[in-house]
């Protein structure tokens, strides 16, 4: 009997032993995926009149609402009016349309009529400000400030920085007499924020003209700065893909009555029953797709027990999952989310409604439909009283590019050139981007904005005191500048020197 302890505490010793081993092997052999490229000089730019650029921009009140009658007209007036004086040479140099309400379209002719244009795009559009925040602004939320470092104000950020961004690189780019081989795109939708019915007109402008898009680049992911757990370098996570957006509706009718007799199930109730059936039995959350190959290009660069853990995710995927799932922000990467948003019964206290209607809203990962997603609520309610339907204005997730495409490397390569001690991973949108509407004319559409954002940034996204750094800016400017030679042609984007203005 000793013996036979003994030889199950050897044989359980060298299992582990050897487990070990094969763990300690394979994090070791998954190498780099970060691509070998110098770091560019760095271009020379004009910080602070760059900056005011952008500030006066941020002045222009381009509030998107849904509410009839509330367009901004004079507001999308002024920033347009801004925009032709402080880049006098692109609107010299490239063809400008209006489309739709206030979308505008700009076009910068390729010497070769042969190659696939390129396609850069931001908005124009930002959200109100919360009620009763206003006061909690550092500097005022219009005024458009330049202090402490930081260009502030409502856009700073979201999206108003990558738009300026672009145009100053465009800008300095026609001052330096450069000519691009590829027909290169600017276009600025004017209500992303509300659906981004000039970025569809725009989309659907370009294929009723018959154009094919090489790549499409959007606002999207951002450089995270310390938010990885584990990784010291900053992360550049590229969109390659965004989730879809289902909203079911659901509705109940009974017959009601006096609050004094109420039967064993009132309407109130069952629907509630139903509401958290869908909320405690989500859709199943899995490391794959997109996010898996985020994680497998982010281990290498790790330290520690999160290389080892995501390194060998064939044994430790469960444990890590686990704890992905509870953040929301990275459960959201693993499955398809669910929201209860909306719920109206009842207008008297003493009265049972006979009618109750709710809202549940689904965050679609890619491959998810429409189909699957009613399914999945009819199935999680489990109850044939209660009506579901899908409401309009739903998106599907979209495709996912290749990340070996020319396209990606080249995207890829600039974020490598521009950025120091950056890694590069593709990642999943989780939010709706104007982007979505290009997919018909183009196979390759990214999601990333070069914006360093650190924890305690997050908030400002769609809150408070949002603001840009002027370094940071200049960067972004850089950044779209390198991205624009870059898809040129070998010997043109070897030979040329840019200049800034």
């Amino acid at each position: 009997m000793r013996k036979m302890t003994k030889k199950i505490l050897w044989s359980m010793f060298c299992l582990v032993v050897g487990l070990a081993l094969i763990v300690a092997i394979n994090t070791l052999r998954q190498g780099s995926r970060q691509l070998q490229v110098p770091l560019i000089p760095v271009l020379a730019i004009d910080e602070n009149a760059s900056a005011r650029r952008l500030a006066v921009g941020l002045r222009a009140q381009t509030i998107s609402s849904q509410e009839p009658g509330a367009f901004a007209a004079a507001a999308f007036t002024q920033l347009h009016a801004h925009l032709q004086s402080a880049f006098p040479r692109v609107h010299a140099a490239l063809q400008r349309e209006t489309v739709g309400q206030a979308s505008l379209l700009f076009r910068w002719p390729g010497s070769d009529a042969q190659a696939k244009p390129i396609l850069l795009m931001a908005h124009q559009d930002v959200v109100p400000i919360a009620p009763q925040t206003e006061h909690l602004w550092l500097h005022p939320p219009f005024a458009g400030e330049i202090a402490e470092g930081f260009i502030w104000g409502r856009g700073a950020w979201d999206d108003k920085a990558n738009l300026f961004a672009m145009m100053e690189a465009v800008e300095s780019l026609l001052a330096s007499g450069f000519t691009p081989r590829q027909t290169i795109y600017l276009a600025f939708g004017h209500d992303e924020e509300i659906g981004g019915s000039g970025a569809r007109e725009i989309a659907a402008l370009l294929q009723q003209r018959g154009v094919k898009l090489e790549f499409v680049l959007d606002e999207g992911l951002l450089i995270t700065e310390g938010i990885l757990a584990g990784l010291d370098p900053s992360a550049a996570l590229i969109g390659v893909a965004e989730k879809g957006y289902t909203t079911a509706a659901l509705s109940l009718d009974t017959a009601g009555g006096h609050s004094s007799l109420p039967p064993p199930k009132t309407a109130i109730g069952m629907m509630s029953v139903a509401l958290a059936q869908l909320e405690n039995r989500p859709f199943p959350a899995e490391i794959k797709g997109v996010s898996r190959t985020m994680f497998d290009t982010i281990a290498p660069e790790m330290k520690g027990l999160n290389r080892i853990l995501l390194s060998n995710l064939w044994l430790f995927g469960p444990l890590v999952q686990q704890q992905l799932e509870k953040s929301t922000s990275t459960n959201a990467m693993l499955r398809t989310t669910t929201a209860l948003t909306t719920v109206h019964a009842g207008n008297k206290d003493n009265v049972l409604p006979g009618h109750i209607d709710a809202t549940v809203n689904f965050r679609t990962l890619p491959g998810e439909t429409e189909a699957s997603v009613l399914a999945h609520v009819r199935d999680r309610i489990a109850n044939d009283q209660i009506k579901a339907t899908l409401a309009p204005g739903g998106s599907f997730p979209s495709k996912v590019p290749s990340t070996e495409s020319a396209a990606y490397y080249k995207l890829n390569k600039t974020i490598r050139e521009v950025f120091a001690n950056t890694i590069v991973a593709p990642g999943l949108m989780l939010g709706a981007t104007d982007s979505r509407h290009f997919e018909a004319i183009s196979e390759h559409i990214f999601k990333f904005s070069p914006v360093r954002a650190g924890e305690n940034d997050l908030p400002r996204f769609h809150g408070t005191n949002e603001r840009i750094a002027i370094k940071n800016y200049a960067e972004m400017i850089r950044f779209y500048h390198q991205l624009v030679i870059n898809h040129q042609d070998t010997k043109q984007a070897a030979s040329f020197k840019g200049e800034a203005k």
